[in-house]
């Protein structure tokens, strides 16, 4: 995929954005990058934990605070750690080529941790985020990311019998958090690593 336009318009925008073959070659950048003494915050992400990243950093010594892999005791305390870590690691669940982040989550630690918390943030993204505008963005989120990850987390939605949202009531509902991001945040360092291959939902 020729990523050159839609880098051009997040680095106008204030973001860092670069390129990549491959998730191999983002997680060389993420060891380079990231120092050992400092802690790092992990967003819900199969992206994020299908690159093997969490496992190398705390293997030389970061302190990693991922909510997926504590006890379910730990895990609200997890979250609010990972929001003031040095590092942010996540993915997007959409793009747009016209230069916005489009993110549905349930709780809303995520997002919230993109645009305020940690100062640094890496956003690994796979070429299937990537869509032509907002309306698509929701879109996919809500048709192709949301009902396979209602599965994989068992909830108790109609999409994650069907496929499709229902724009439900669920008490289960992921969808109740929408943020779109259109620049970055005065202060924020925000890393988008776009990859050539299909990752996450």
């Amino acid at each position: 995929m020729d990523f050159d336009s839609i880098l051009k318009v997040f680095n106008e925008r204030g973001f860092k954005a670069r390129a990549f073959d491959n998730i191999d070659q983002v997680v060389k950048v993420l060891e380079k990058e990231i120092g050992p003494e400092q802690s790092v915050g992990v967003g819900g992400s199969i992206t994020v934990k299908q690159s093997g990243i969490t496992d190398i950093l705390r293997a030389r010594g970061n302190i990693v605070y991922f909510h997926w892999e504590v006890d379910k005791s730990e895990i609200g305390k997890t979250r609010k750690l990972a929001s003031q870590a040095d590092v942010y690691l996540c993915s997007s669940n959409a793009v747009t080529a016209d230069g916005k982040l489009v993110n549905i989550d349930g709780i809303g630690n995520r997002v919230a941790s993109m645009f305020y918390g940690p100062d640094r943030v890496y956003i690994i993204c796979g070429r299937n985020k990537v869509v032509e505008n907002e309306e698509q963005a929701v879109e996919r989120i809500k048709n192709e990311a949301c009902p396979p990850n209602a599965r994989r987390l068992a909830l108790r939605t109609p999409c994650s019998k069907t496929g499709r949202c229902h724009d439900c009531d669920s008490p289960d509902r992921m969808c109740s958090v929408k943020v779109v991001m259109e620049r970055c945040p005065k202060g924020k360092e925000i890393n988008l690593m776009f990859v050539d291959q299909d990752l996450g939902y």
